[in-house]
This record gives structure tokens, C-alpha cells and sequence, in this order.
């Protein structure tokens, strides 16, 4: 199993990126995809959230109210270190196993903190999607709505950009979407020769 993490800061690209790898035939594990699982209807984080915050946690239809929790955990430090402590392992476990699950060359895990979460541990190699900052707070306010002030608070929650690229071992420049697809076909290519040798190690 070589897995090969994918992260950058938010609106660098990931997604783009994943897709472009994932249309060569690469299996991919999401963990935003992962952490929405651990909390959906039904689950054991979603019950011990309930119980810790109270049935204002949910909404009308049973599911996470994310921008009530949201509010909670950005309020109140203590809050946050408890969910940390709660979806975190559950998250990291779900992770393995879909990594384990695997059947692709190589696998892609995609993770938005994967430095700051320090799952570079889980990673054979990592690979960062690099954008310019002002191109990302730009990004940022045109797909999601929010003010500059808001974009900028975002980044400053994540890693920094130069610890990101500090924990790299390949770096995909998101500036130009030709040159991208072009870049990460070449790194497609890397990545299977990495694999096949890891594999006869």
C-alpha cells in the first residue's frame, strides 16, 4: 500500500487535483468526506456530540447542525479540544481502513490539515497543491461567499504556506489549469515508478 497524501490550503486546487489523479484509475480517501461520516445519522460520534451538547445539536431531521457546532467550538477552547478529542481517532481509524481497502497502483489520500493534524505520518509521500495567498483569499471569496477579512481569518487557522511546502516532497503550482492537468499527469507517472519500488522493497 503506498499512499500518496494530497493537501494545500483552502481553495488551492485539491480537489481539482484529486479528480485529474483519480480519472487515471487512483482509488482516493477523502477525510472531509470521512469526517462528515463519522457525525451523519445514526452514528456513535453523532450520539456522543448530542450528549455532551444537547438536542439543540440537531436539526429538525436528525443531522448535525454544523453552524451551531461551529459556533460552539470557535467560542469555547475547551469545546473544541473535547470534539478534537472525539472525531479525531474515529477519523484517523476510518482512514486506515479505507487505505487498507484499497486496490489502485497507489492510493490518494486527500486531506485539507494534514500537516496540522501531523497525518503526514500516514504518507509515503506528500504532495502539496501551492497557490499564491492573495490567489487564494481571492478564491476563497468568490466560491464561498465570504468577506476578506473572513478569507484571510481561514488561512491564518491552517498551516502557513511555507510549512506546508516544508513538509512537501513533490509541489503542483495551481496557476494554470492546462499546466496543471500537464503537471500532474507527469507526477501520475512518478508516483506509480515510487510505488512499484516501494512494492519490490
Amino acid at each position: 500500500m503506498y499512499v500518496v497524501g494530497l493537501t494545500g490550503g483552502i481553495a488551492s486546487g485539491k480537489t481539482t487535483v484529486a479528480d485529474i489523479i483519480a480519472a487515471k484509475g487512483i482509488n482516493l480517501v477523502d477525510a472531509d468526506i470521512v469526517a462528515r461520516e463519522v457525525v451523519a445519522i445514526g452514528s456513535e460520534g453523532l450520539a456522543q456530540i448530542r450528549a455532551h451538547f444537547g438536542k439543540d445539536m440537531l436539526l429538525d431531521d436528525g443531522s448535525l447542525n454544523r453552524a451551531l457546532l461551529r459556533e460552539k467550538i470557535f467560542a469555547d477552547d475547551a469545546d473544541k479540544q473535547w470534539l478534537n478529542d472525539l472525531l479525531h481517532p474515529m477519523i484517523r481509524t476510518e482512514l486506515l481502513a479505507q487505505l487498507a481497502a484499497s486496490d489502485s497502483p497507489y492510493t490518494l489520500l486527500v486531506v485539507p490539515l494534514l500537516v496540522e493534524n501531523n497525518l503526514t505520518t500516514l504518507c509515503d509521500h506528500v504532495l502539496v497543491v501551492d497557490v499564491a495567498e492573495q490567489v487564494q483569499i481571492q478564491r476563497t471569496m468568490a466560491r464561498d461567499s465570504v468577506s476578506q477579512q473572513q478569507a484571510k481569518a481561514i488561512l491564518q487557522a491552517q498551516a502557513s504556506r511555507e510549512q506546508r511546502l516544508a513538509a512537501a516532497d513533490s509541489v503542483i503550482v495551481n496557476n494554470d489549469r492546462q499546466q496543471l492537468s500537464h503537471d500532474a499527469a507527469i507526477l501520475h507517472q512518478k508516483f506509480l515508478e515510487l510505488a512499484t519500488i516501494a512494492m519490490a522493497d
